[in-house]
């Protein structure tokens, strides 16, 4: 027989999985999009630019490594030729000022600035939409 604690245990072991799960198939779909993204604005001839991180509160930017295309006007959302998505806000630095910065990929999600402000969340799929029309 099992006691009340190992069953709650069993519980919530089961659901992390589950929700491990849902954000892998997610992420999943939110790399189909931007695949496709890609693919679009190489077939209209949109060159990925080289990208530069926005230092947060700032007007700001410092260099990368990587070349993409920017999703945001305020390009703090950006892809890579590869198809990793990034955020691209860094803090002050003395030193990325000189040597650059090192900005690394995220997951991306299907609902950009989810839990942000009023306003500030959209579907990425809306998102790349409103950015291929521009």
């Amino acid at each position: 027989m099992t006691s009340w604690r190992e069953e709650r245990r069993e519980a919530a072991v089961e659901q992390a999985a589950a929700l491990g799960r849902k954000k892998a198939a997610e992420t999943a779909r939110a790399r189909e999009l931007l695949t496709g993204f890609i693919a679009t604005l190489k077939e209209r001839g949109v060159e990925p630019e080289p990208l530069r991180a926005q230092v947060v509160g700032s007007n700001a930017s410092y260099r990368t490594d990587l070349t993409g295309w920017y999703l945001r006007r305020n390009r703090s959302l950006a892809v890579d030729v590869d198809g990793n998505f990034y955020i691209l806000g860094v803090p002050a630095s003395l030193k990325s000022r000189v040597a650059g910065v090192r900005v690394v990929p995220s997951d991306p999600p299907l609902v950009v600035g989810q839990g942000a402000r009023d306003g500030e969340s959209m579907p990425l799929a809306e998102l790349l939409r409103l950015r291929l029309e521009s």
